[in-house]
This record gives structure tokens, sequence and C-alpha cells, in this order.
């Protein structure tokens, strides 16, 4: 049957000349594949786990350099050192100040906390608080700032779940660096600088060392808690911990055959001075090998397909004259799907092969004029909201710095740092025209900072309170929608006011849509004044005469959320104003979101 089959001659033939060498490439591509793939793996790990170290050694070194400005600050220092004495309401007010701009400068500090040891009381603030002076320091406290001050860099960063106060951290989630703060040149200390921080720039950091797919990633503490871990199934009782904890090399690797886990282990310690944290890596050995795997399927592959080729050539006249009817349906359904970006295929002069052409001619035709109106659309409610956007600022910026000048002139005393902190936060963020889109979080914390300058000009006279449920704190809102209404109140509102001046700020959700409620004493809006401004706010084509802030919050809100948005306007019954805002908790879809990003 070999001898007189054309047919099986040619098959023998291709069995002899694909396989053969097909199987030989693939043992031996496997082999070499294998090791090398084992170094190169363990190489680039090991890299990414230093610039890793390097990114978290600098974010906890500017965390801990804010506790390291208060030495320059001669008042401050006064202050710690005699606590106990009656310093009078500017020093406590400087006091309120610098816990005030440290819980500010940064978005993951959630709280700060001064304690004095031997006085057994504290000093403490939060975002959801203010400036609290208390008595009783919490023994687990005592125990931390015991191991700052042994600490040869007087620090000590208590992780989120440490061994002997998991119970009690367990609903806290957050990383707390303690300070001893010294007498310098003295060896005494004076109080502990504790700040409690999220771990949300930790979680972010890490996630981008590790390949979740294939890699196991976690954050050690050098006692061996688990600071972060990319699986929530492993805890910190491993002996696999104790190993990498036991380690004298800064940075290794150690091959594992034990428990449940058969792979590479790869470490990388952060410096004494940063936290001592182990940075460790777990590569399974079979997604090690993963990649000399798809080597040898790739090989196998093209042995299939040149099989297939031979057997496929016998049918080559009837598939050509199906395939460009095939092609061209395919390329309708596509069009059909949505899919305006179809290739062209070449195709025989014949009758089929110029349908096709005019039908792929005829969708580029088409694609181009959508790109074309869909680029202009964009461009204009772009170049609308930067021009909306930029009316905010000058008028705003101008009485900042008049109220920094004036009381810099009249009191000469160090709340100008902390005026000067705000200010440049709100111009790096009025300023910043890379992202218009921010979580409500960012906007609440650029209004805090406004209002808190407002707060250095007016003293007593003026007194807000901001009010943010933990379930609208993410949701994503056009940038800078509440400062113009804020700012309305001191133009408008502040010099007609009964007794001191007071606002308020409320978000929260309401069903499917986020609410936020603007109050304040001022005098209010004449009736009649009130309903021509909402007959210039609701009407685009009308050109505004005053309250140019709320027209420019209006407008925007209208092309973010393609009418889906509300800003009503409202006299109080008692006294004062409102103003209140109803926007969507949820896009329409990422397509639309992305119109509006600079």
């Amino acid at each position: 049957m070999l001898k007189g089959s054309i047919r099986n001659k040619l098959i023998f033939l291709l069995m002899i000349t694909t396989i053969l060498p097909f199987g030989s490439s693939i043992i031996v591509t496997y082999l070499y594949t294998k090791d090398s793939m084992e170094d190169q793996v363990v190489k680039e790990s090991s890299n990414l786990l230093y610039q890793g170290k390097v990114n978290l050694e600098g974010y906890i070194g500017e965390l801990n350099d804010l506790s390291l400005s208060l030495y320059n600050n001669p008042d401050f220092i006064n202050y710690m050192k005699s606590p106990d004495k009656d310093h009078g309401y500017l020093t406590i007010g400087m006091v309120k100040n610098v816990m005030q701009t440290i819980l500010y400068t940064g978005d993951t500090i959630n709280g700060v906390k001064i304690s004095f040891l031997e006085e057994d009381r504290f000093i403490s603030a939060t975002r959801r608080t203010n400036v609290v002076f208390s008595r009783g320091i919490p023994e687990e406290d005592e125990v931390s700032f015991l191991k700052a001050a042994q600490s040869p860099f007087n620090m000590y960063i208590e992780p989120a779940y440490s061994q002997q106060e998991e119970k009690i951290r367990r609903s806290k989630e957050i990383v707390t660096i303690h300070r001893a703060f010294r007498n310098i040149p003295d060896n005494d200390v004076l109080a502990y600088i504790s700040l409690d921080i999220a771990p949300d720039k930790v979680i972010d950091l890490s996630r981008n060392m590790y390949n979740s797919e294939s890699e196991e990633f976690y954050v050690l503490s050098p006692h061996g808690d688990m600071i972060y871990s990319s699986d929530a199934e492993i805890s910190d009782k491993q002996q696999w911990i104790q190993e990498v904890i036991g380690e004298e090399k800064e940075a290794g690797t150690i091959e594992w055959k034990r428990d449940d886990f058969n792979g590479v282990i790869m470490y990388d310690r952060l410096s004494p001075s940063a936290g001592g944290w182990f940075l460790v890596k777990r590569v399974a050995y079979a997604d090690l090998y993963e990649s000399a795997f798809n080597v040898a399927k790739i090989n196998i592959l093209f042995g299939v397909i040149g099989l297939g080729l031979v057997v496929l050539a016998t049918l080559f006249v009837s598939f050509r004259i199906t395939s460009p009817i095939r092609g061209l349906m395919k390329s309708i359904q596509q069009v059909e799907s949505g899919n305006m970006q179809v290739k062209a295929e070449t195709y025989s002069e014949d009758e089929i092969g110029v349908l096709s052409r005019r039908f792929h001619q005829m969708v580029d035709r088409i694609n181009h004029l959508i790109n074309r109106e869909y680029k202009l659309e964009l461009e204009n409610r772009t170049s609308q909201l930067k021009m909306l956007q930029s009316q905010i600022n000058p008028h705003f910026l101008y009485n900042a710095l008049q109220s920094i000048g004036t009381l810099g002139l009249k009191n000469h005393v160090p709340h100008i740092y902390s005026l000067v902190t705000h200010l440049s936060k709100i111009m790096r963020y009025g300023m910043d025209m890379q992202e218009d889109v921010v979580p409500l979080h960012k906007e609440i914390t650029y209004a805090t900072a406004y209002l808190l300058l407002q707060k250095e000009r007016f003293g007593d006279q003026l007194r807000y309170d901001i009010l943010v449920h933990e379930d609208v704190k993410e949701v994503a809102v056009p940038k800078m929608i509440l400062q113009p209404i804020i700012e309305n109140y001191f133009k408008h509102g502040f010099d007609v006011r009964n007794g001191a001046g007071v606002i308020t700020l409320d978000c929260r959700r309401e069903e499917d849509q986020l609410i936020i409620i603007v109050k304040d004493n001022g005098g209010g809006i004449p009736e009649k004044r009130l309903e021509e401004i909402e007959k210039q706010l609701y009407n685009p084509s009308k050109k505004t005469e005053g309250h140019i802030g709320l027209k420019n919050v209006y407008v925007r809100l209208d092309l973010y959320y393609g009418g889906k948005a509300a800003l009503l306007l409202k006299n109080l019954d008692e006294e004062g104003f409102m103003v209140r805002i109803e926007v969507p908790l949820q896009w329409e879809g990422d397509a639309d979101e992305s119109h509006h990003r600079g």
C-alpha cells in the first residue's frame, strides 16, 4: 500500500520530515528554557522588589519628615518642654494648627496624636474630629512608645494586625508610625508623636510589585506580622515566614519544597530607618516554568499546522471560491456588532473581490465621518470645560493671598506656615489641568483647606461643619464644584448675617444619587432676584449678571452628566441660603467619562 499510493507516501514523508525535527526541537527547547526562565524570573523579580523597596522607603521617609519638621518650630518645642503649663490661647491655637497641618498634608493620614507619657495625657486630631486634649494613654500605645524610644532611629512602625493586639486592631485597618520626640541635643523624650496611616498607599505600591495571576506577594514586619497579603487565606503562622525573617542577608532567594508550596521565595528588606519590613514574593514552579511549557506547545502547534497545510492543499480550489464570500460576511457581521475597524483583505479581481473592496471603502468613509464628528464634539466640550474652570481661580487666590499677608503683618506668628501650606495645596489642586474628575473626598479636602484659610481670616466670626458619609467618599465628581458655591457665601452673604457666620456641607447618598447640600446663615436672596438668577442659570444662551460661580458649576454639571444632574437654589425659612446638587452615583460608561479627562 505504501509503494502504490502517492497519498500514503506523502503522508509518511511528511511525518518523517516534521514530527522528528519538531519533536527533537520541543525536547531541547524545553530543557534549555526551563533553566533559563528560572534565572530570568528571579532576576526580574529581584529588580522589581528592589524598586518597590525604594518606593516604600521614600513614602515612609516622607511621613517621617512630617514629624521631624516640628523641630523647626521653636514655639512648638517650648510647648513640648512644659505641656502642663498654661500657655494661653495663642499657644493652644498654634498647637491646633500644627496638628491640622500634619493631618491634612497627606491624603493617607487619618489621625495625629501627641502623647506625654509622664503627664498621662495626649492631644489627638482626626479627619472626623477637631483637635482634642485628653488624659489616659492606652496601654497598647505605651508598648509601642517603648519600642520607638529604644529604636536607634527613634521610630517604630506598628503594623495593622500585630500578634499581641490582633483583636484590638482587627477593626482598625491602619498602620501607625510612632516617633520619640527628644529634647535635642539632650536625649530626654519630650513626647511621642503617632501618625495613623491608611494602608492605601502601601497596598497600591505592593500591587505594582507582582503579577496577581501567577505570583504571590507579602509585606511582613520584622516580627513576622502580616502587613499586606495578596492571598487572604495565608496566615502569619506559616513556617516559611519565620524562615524569611530569620535570614541575615538583606535580600535573597529561598528554594521551598515544604507544606503546601513548591517553588521559589524571593525577598528584600527595607532599611531599619523605614521600619525594616520584608517584601516577599512567592512563585510556584508550575508558574515559573509556564513559559517553557508554552514554547513546547507552540512547537507542537507548528507541527500540527505543517501537517494540516498538506491536507488543506487538496481543498484549496473549493476554498478559493468560498473564502471571499465568507470574509465579506464576517466583515458585515463585525459592522453590525458596532466594530467599524474592519480590515480589508486581498481578493481576486472577480466580481466578489470588487464588491469586497467597495464595501471596505464605504466602511472606511463612514468611520472617518464618525471620528471627525466625535473629535469635534470632544474638542468643543473640552474647550468649554477649561474655559469655565479658568474663571473660578483668580478671585479666590487674590482673597487668600490678601488674608495671609494681613495675618502675617498683624501677628508675626508661625500661623503663616500653616496658611501657606493650605494655600499651596489649593493652588496645586486648582491649577492641575490633567485631572477633571476626582473622588469626592479630594474635593472635600480642597474645600476644607479653603475654609481653614477663611477661618484664619475671620476667626470666631466663622464656623463650619462638614459631614461626608463613608459610602460616597469615592464617588467621582467634576473637579471644583464646591469652592464656587462656598465662595458665594463670603461674597454675598457673610456681611449680612446675624451673629457668627455658619456654613455647613452635607454629602450623602439617596437611592442611586449623590446629594450635596451647602447651607449658610447669610441674608439669603430676595425672591424676585432669585427667580432672575434661576432663569439666567438654566438658560445657556442668556448672559449671566453676577453669580458667575453658580453658572460655571451648573454648566459643568450639565456637560458632564448630560442633563441628569440638578442644581437647586432655595432660601431657608429661618435665615440663610441653601444650594443642593444632585448627580448620579455612576457615570453612563467609561466612554462618557473619558470625554472629560485632561
